[in-house]
This record gives C-alpha cells, sequence and structure tokens, in this order.
C-alpha cells in the first residue's frame, strides 16, 4: 500500500495560508491522501495528469460534527474541505479519485459507525470554486457546499457507478448565490440536487438555498437529473435551469417534500431542456415517503391542519422542454389537498412515451400503482397552465386531472 502523502499536502496548503495565500499545484502523477483542510486564499490546482486518490483507510478521515443529509451530526470528514473559508478553490485538469468501493461495501454491510466521506465538502465560506477537474468514485456525495456564499462549479466532470450508494454529483445545501454550468455529471444518485436541511436541524441553521443556476449541463443515469428536496425545511427559491441535456436519469426535474419537513420551494424555471429515456420527465411530489413508508401522517390522503410543518410549492415554471421516450408516465404532479402545489405551468412542451417503457413506480409515496406509458398525472394542484403542452404515444388518457384548477 501506498503511503499517503496527506502531511506533504496539507503542509503545502497551510504554508501558502500562512504567506497570505496563493497557489498549491498537485503535479502529474499519482498522490494518496486522506483528509485535507483548505485555508483561506488558497487555490488548489491539480496539473493535466494529476491523480489525487483518497486513501483506503478510514482513520484517514477524522470523525467532524457537520451537516449531512439536512442534519448536523458527526461524520467522517471530507477528502478536501474546510470551514470558515473565504477565496478558495480547486481547480486544474487533474482528476480526483475517492475509492469509494470499499466505503459503499461497507455502507450496504451496515458496520460504518458514521457516514461516509464526501470528496468535496466545504461549509460557511464565501467565494468557493471547483473548476475543470475530474472527480471520480466518490465515497458518497461528491461536491457538497453547505451554508455558504458565491459558490461557482464550472467544466466538472463527476463519474460514479450507477450502482453507487448515495453518491449524488452537486448538491449545494443552504447556499446563497450558486453558479453551476458546463459540467458532465453520470453518478449513482442524483446529478444535482439543493437542499436546506431537515425539520430536525437547529432552527437558526435552517437558511435558504436560493439564487442558483444551473445552465448548460449534461446529465446521464443517475437518478434525478436536477431535484429539490426533500431536506428542504429552510427553503428553496429562485432556481434557474436552462440549456441541459438529460439522458436516462430516472426522472428528469423532481421536486420532493412532505408533511413534517416544512419550508417552501419557489419561484423554479426550467427552460430549453432536452431528455431521452427518462422514466418520468417532470415529477413533484408532497408525498414523499422514503424512509417513512406506511407514515399514517405523510400518507394521508385526508386533508389535515395546516401548521407550521406544511410544505409549500408554487410557481414553478417548466418551457421549451422535449422528452422523447419516457417510460412510466409524462409527468406526475401530487399536492397536499390541504396545500396543493401552486401555480404550475408547462409551455412549449412535448413528451413521447417509448413504445418500449418499462414498468415502475412514477414516485416513491405509498398509494401509487405501477405503471408505464402512463400520461400527465395531477392531483391537487391550484393554478396549472397547459399551453402548447403535448403528450403522445400513452397508454389512456394523455391528461389525467383531479382536484386540479
Amino acid at each position: 500500500m501506498t503511503a499517503p502523502d496527506t502531511r506533504g499536502l496539507q503542509d503545502a496548503i497551510d504554508a501558502a495560508a500562512k504567506g497570505g495565500g496563493g497557489t498549491v499545484r498537485v503535479a502529474a502523477g499519482r498522490h494518496v491522501s486522506g483528509a485535507l483542510v483548505l485555508r483561506s486564499d488558497v487555490t488548489l490546482e491539480l496539473e493535466a495528469g494529476a491523480v489525487l486518490v483518497g486513501s483506503e483507510d478510514p482513520a484517514d478521515y477524522p470523525i467532524i460534527e457537520a451537516r449531512w443529509e439536512g442534519r448536523h451530526q458527526l461524520t467522517h470528514a471530507p477528502l478536501i474541505g474546510g470551514s470558515g473559508l473565504r477565496n478558495v478553490a480547486i481547480t486544474g485538469r487533474g482528476t480526483i479519485d475517492g475509492q469509494g468501493s470499499g466505503w459503499w461495501k461497507r455502507h450496504r454491510e451496515r458496520t460504518l459507525d458514521h457516514p461516509r466521506p464526501r470528496l468535496i465538502s466545504i461549509a460557511d465560506s464565501s467565494n468557493v470554486l471547483v473548476e475543470g477537474i475530474t472527480a471520480i468514485n466518490s465515497p458518497a456525495w461528491t461536491i457538497n457546499p453547505v451554508r455558504c456564499e458565491n459558490v461557482t462549479v464550472d467544466k466538472v466532470t463527476i463519474i460514479n457507478p450507477a450502482d453507487s450508494p448515495n453518491t449524488d454529483g452537486i448538491n449545494p445545501d443552504s447556499c446563497r448565490y450558486v453558479h453551476i454550468s458546463n459540467c458532465h455529471l453520470d453518478v449513482g444518485d442524483d446529478c444535482i440536487t439543493i437542499k436546506s436541511g431537515k425539520e430536525t436541524e437547529a432552527p437558526e441553521l435552517l437558511t435558504p438555498c436560493e439564487n442558483i443556476t444551473i445552465t448548460n449541463c449534461t446529465m446521464a443515469h443517475g437518478h434525478g437529473g436536477v431535484v429539490i428536496g426533500s431536506e428542504m425545511s429552510g427553503d428553496v427559491r429562485n432556481v434557474v435551469i436552462s440549456n441541459c441535456v438529460f439522458t436516462e436519469t430516472e426522472r428528469g426535474i423532481r421536486i420532493k417534500t412532505r408533511r413534517g419537513r416544512g419550508g417552501v420551494i419557489e419561484d423554479v424555471r426550467a427552460t430549453n431542456i432536452v431528455m431521452r429515456e427518462v422514466l418520468v420527465p417532470f415529477t413533484v411530489n408532497l408525498y414523499y415517503n422514503a424512509l417513512a413508508h406506511g407514515d399514517a401522517t405523510i400518507a394521508d390522503r385526508r386533508p389535515r391542519p395546516v401548521d407550521r410543518g406544511t410544505p409549500r410549492v408554487r410557481r414553478i415554471q417548466f418551457a421549451q422542454i422535449t422528452a422523447l421516450d419516457a417510460h412510466y408516465a409524462a409527468a406526475f404532479l401530487d399536492g397536499l389537498p390541504e396545500m396543493p402545489i401552486e401555480d404550475v405551468s408547462f409551455r412549449d412542451v412535448s413528451v413521447a412515451m417509448s413504445p418500449h417503457a418499462r414498468t415502475g413506480l412514477p414516485e416513491s409515496l405509498d398509494d401509487v400503482q405501477p405503471m408505464s406509458r402512463a400520461g400527465f398525472i395531477a392531483r391537487n394542484v391550484r393554478g396549472l397552465v397547459l399551453d402548447r403542452m403535448e403528450v403522445t404515444g400513452q397508454l389512456g388518457e394523455p391528461f389525467v386531472l383531479r382536484d386540479v384548477s
């Protein structure tokens, strides 16, 4: 086993910071490392041909307290991390290989005492840049800024095996002013997910994820192309998704939440997108039941009292989108009877169902049946606009609307 270069790399980062900032260059070749901590005003540059390889020894990733999947908890430190920073960057034409297979195995065997390390996770920082690199085999989420301001992820390639658990591509969490552009993502979970914490998080930490742009990206495989939720208790707002191509993702654009989460998802715009071989191009689900299957409150179809745990989804616009060879349904929107999805529009949207469609569940909720080549399905939506919305190749009615105005 190659001895880790962790100490030498960390010393170089610390020396650059002590000198007022600068660039630490990782030369071409293979460099094994455990967890590294970035410093303010330091750029970590991976030259072409450089491969920064994550150590396979869990002891090389100290246990820290950090937000993971919506709440603060003890977790293994990321391969590259830091908190309370300014003006930090990870750049270059090199590769970061998280060597995640051992972590995935231990996760499946349930032998881990703490959540796996993310590949890159910066918290409570400003002016964060990740540019040009290729990231592969992340142990868990790949790029995960938390409560950061002015984050740019540009020209990044992320490749994680299709069966690798929770290896999301880019997950901004309670961040402001995020720019994701010119990226290619092919991962084992969601390609891009926008989050803002769970209802169990401390109230002072439940800050919004807002002012997000996602443009000129290609996304392959994975559970979803662009996903909002389900941890969104701190609100998600002002999201623009444009000029993207999704191929063989399970969902295209997906919004998911449930009773108890609270929070608001609002002002989302998705335009100029092409999808192919997506199971369901559009889903908005307020009955999301992951890790809560059979929960009587979450699954209840009767109106329940509106309180601080009632989620809201409103002002969502889809325009100039083509989806070819969809499988389960053209769209699946399911709001709460006490809080319908509000003001959703589809303009110049075309969905063609595949003649060779597979059969499956369109969303994660308790009372839905498997389907194939279904049309546009909506329930509990207030203010639905369909303007030049076309569904072809479906079996049965193209539009199935219930309790929709």
